[in-house]
């Protein structure tokens, strides 16, 4: 009993609310028991004259009226209001009712036992009695309490009844009312604890099913779940948001392909659906296959995936792709066209071409690529900003793709490179005349910013027979063509030939002898002369590079370097110059220094200072006697590295001296900028200074200028005794350099000349000392 009490306090309280309100619920029973009563009690009356069954039957009705008014008061409650205290106080008001009924019956049963030997009375009384007492296991089971109290109400009087009687066979045979009391509590409560273990579980369920529901719904994938026929038996909110499929209860149970072909509300699946996604769909469905991208629209891609079920049926999630497809284009475009010039890059214009020349029609025809690249273009960036660069190229983009509709493809390969396709679909006239007209049409003025940009371009193209068309060879042609244009003169336009073809294989040899030198130290250094200009001093020696080609012999330096500035390996020759005329200089006397030339990519490395220092520290000589010199273009490409290396190098105590000195870009506007020492005034200054006056006064005034800017000045490339007549004459030099004095010459040589010039004094008649 205890152990049934714990459990029934244990009952969650909406539960124990359910059972009490099911007492309180079937009033047809009500009125139909009390009718029955008071029936059998005034039929026993009528028979046995006993007024005490008329005074059971005034109780009926007070005890009808109680439970009745119960009832009434408790269909107004607001249950959702009540506590359990509340809910167990109106299950002792029924109980209060069912047991007082109960007991009038059991009282009128026991009188008829115990008062009278009237058989009609007493089955009349015993019968209602007995199947009132069944009746409470279908309509008391809500309450133990009922149960009990009821059972137990009907069933003493009649026991108490029998054994007043002192009747043996009735006292034996009301004792076996206990077994039946107890087989009725029994079966009440096992039918209150089979309702209550159906109504946990439904609990249990429901709360399952509505976290499927709430996870289902709250998916970002769509889901449609199959049975073996094609029918849907789960589908989720978000695939029908996506598939546009109205209300999902309306879902289950429709054929998926009558859903998608017919839709429900609003769909835009419908017939019209492109026969590839019905195809596509159908496949999942099928298990043929697992994963597929359908494209319903531009606004809509939806990536579906499908598993079988092992009970048949298959379960499709999906969602959308949108987005993640229109990245991928953005991320293609993007890999295959310039951001800047929207132009085919490299690799996908090689695909352009790949792609025309496997076209049927394609063969057999000549074809043609051409590649232009913009002269100076680093000038601009300079001058003007990569802005405005970027705005140049964007305009020289636009124009080639309009002179070049329905001719060409054009494509950017990488800076200010740019090149172009001809597919010859036409096969008339000459296409070599058509790419020339189209760049002599490009080479024009460029309006950018409001300014008005002259452009031109040097340009290589390549003929060849589309039947074979060796992709990998073209590049190498078409560089081969540029660098023929560009050796030339700038702005040309050169067709490859075979010929250029050999001459690049002899360069290619020549490049590799040349790596081979340098690695083998195999670089030599003579040394120009710098004297006073009455030829009595000699101050400073330039070092100058020099290379013997085993088979070739000498290889002038003009050719040999740029090679070097081609491959790289610039620096590298740098070095071991310097390594070699700081060793040189060593056994020198000491008034004499030694001048070494720097290249722009000796000015972009950042340790070039720390180089030098280590090279005047392993060698052992003193930095005022190293002079180094740099080139006025060189200066401009890299103004800002230029001037923070040349600090950091003066700082060593180390000359800095401007070679080539007027020829680039506002020479004169940099020298109270740069840490310059010495400027080299071009031989281009000195020639004809004789016979044209003008010449003179600009040399003049470039000195004049130069001096004004407590600068020391070398004039390079003195030739003539006349030449050097004048530069005295003006007083325009602190230095001469040149033929007119000495020729280049051995390391050996250099202090025997300083010797000579020093005790006779070079008379600048002969040009050889």
């Amino acid at each position: 009993m205890r152990a049934e009490k714990r459990r029934d306090q244990t009952v969650p309280t909406d539960v124990y609310l359910s059972f009490v309100s099911s007492l309180f619920g079937n009033r047809f029973t009500l009125f139909t028991g009390m009718f029955v009563h008071i029936l059998t009690f005034i039929t026993v009356f009528v028979q046995t004259g006993a007024t005490f069954y008329l005074l059971l039957c005034g109780c009926f009705v007070l005890i009808f009226a109680f439970r009745l008014h119960s009832f009434f008061v408790f269909d107004r409650k607001d249950k959702a209001t009540l506590s359990r205290a509340q809910i167990a106080a109106w299950e002792r008001r029924y109980v209060l009712g069912g047991a007082s009924t109960m007991a009038i019956l059991g009282i009128g049963s026991g009188y008829a036992m115990l008062a009278f030997q009237d058989t009609f009375a007493e089955l009349a009384c015993i019968s209602v009695a007995m199947a009132t007492m069944v009746s409470i296991v279908g309509r008391n089971y809500g309450s133990r309490l009922a149960v009990d109290l009821q059972t137990l109400a009907c069933c003493a009087p009649m026991v108490i009844g029998s054994l007043l009687s002192q009747d043996v066979y009735k006292s034996l045979l009301s004792l076996l009312l206990i077994p039946f009391w107890l087989t009725t509590r029994a079966m009440a409560n096992g039918v209150r604890d089979f309702l209550y273990e159906n109504v946990i579980a439904s609990r249990e369920m429901a709360k399952i099913a509505d976290r499927f529901d709430t996870a289902l719904s709250n998916m970002t994938h769509g889901l449609l779940m199959l049975d073996p026929d094609n029918r849907i038996e789960v589908v989720n909110r978000k695939a029908c948001e996506l598939l546009n499929l109205g209300d999902r209860r309306r879902l289950t149970g429709c054929d998926l392909d009558v859903v998608l072909r017919y839709g429900v509300r609003h769909t835009f699946i419908d017939g019209t659906m492109p026969s590839l996604l019905q195809k596509q769909l159908s496949q999942l469905t099928q298990g043929i296959s697992n994963r597929a991208v359908m494209h319903f629209s531009e606004d809509l891609v939806l990536e579906f995936s499908a598993r079988r079920r092992d009970e048949g049926g298959v379960v499709l999630i999906f969602e959308d792709v949108t987005a993640r497809v229109r990245a991928d284009r953005k991320i293609l475009h993007m890999a295959r066209y310039d951001g800047l010039t929207g132009l085919p890059q490299r690799a996908y214009f090689n695909d352009i071409v790949r792609e025309r020349l496997e076209q049927a029609d394609a063969v057999g025809r000549t074809i043609g690529l051409m590649i232009l690249d913009v002269a100076d273009f680093k000038h601009v960036n300079d001058l003007k900003g990569h802005l405005a660069g970027d705005r140049l190229l964007s305009a020289i983009a636009t124009r080639l793709t309009e002179l070049a509709a329905g001719k060409a493809v054009v494509g950017r390969l990488v800076g200010d490179h740019f090149i172009l396709f001809f597919p010859n679909v036409e096969q008339a006239g000459d296409l070599g005349d058509e790419m020339r007209q189209l760049h002599a049409a490009a080479c024009n003025r460029y309006k950018v910013d409001g300014a008005q940009i002259p452009v031109v371009f040097s340009a290589g193209g390549v003929l060849l027979d589309s039947a074979e068309p060796k992709m990998e060879e073209w590049p190498v042609k078409l560089d081969i063509a540029l660098f023929e244009s560009k050796a030339r003169n700038r702005g040309q336009f050169t067709l490859f030939e075979e010929e250029m073809d050999a001459r690049h294989l002899e360069r290619q040899r020549l490049k590799a002898d040349l790596r081979a030198a340098v690695d083998d130290q195999g670089i030599t250094v003579v040394y120009q002369p710098m004297f006073t200009p009455d030829g009595h001093g000699l101050v400073c020696c330039e070092a100058l590079a020099r290379w013997h080609h085993a088979e070739k012999g000498a290889i002038a330096p003009n050719i040999f370097i740029q090679i070097a500035e081609e491959m790289g390996i610039v620096t590298s020759i740098t070095q071991q110059v310097l390594r070699k005329a700081c060793i040189d200089c060593r056994s020198w006397p000491e008034t004499i220094g030694v001048s070494v030339n720097l290249s722009v990519h000796d000015l972009r490395h950042e340790d070039l200072s720390e180089t030098v220092e280590a090279i005047l520290a392993e060698t052992g000589l003193a930095p005022r006697r190293l002079h180094l010199e740099v080139t006025e273009s060189s200066l401009i490409e890299e103004l800002s590295e230029a001037r923070a290396v040349l600090d950091r190098l003066r700082s060593l105590g180390i000359t800095i001296s401007i070679d080539d000195f007027g020829t680039g870009f506002s020479s004169l506007s940099y020298l109270d900028t740069l840490p310059v020492d010495v400027v080299k005034i071009d031989r281009s200054f000195v020639r004809n200074i004789g016979e044209d006056p003008r010449r003179l006064k600009l040399l003049r005034g470039i000195v004049a200028l130069t001096r004004g800017l407590d600068i020391g000045i070398v004039i390079e490339g003195v030739e003539t005794g006349e030449q050097l007549a004048l530069i005295r004459k003006h007083n325009c030099a602190d230095l001469i350099q040149g033929y007119v004095f000495s020729m280049p010459i051995a390391a050996q040589a250099v202090e025997a000349l300083a010797q000579e010039a020093e005790i006779t004094g070079l008379t600048g008649q002969s040009g050889v000392a």
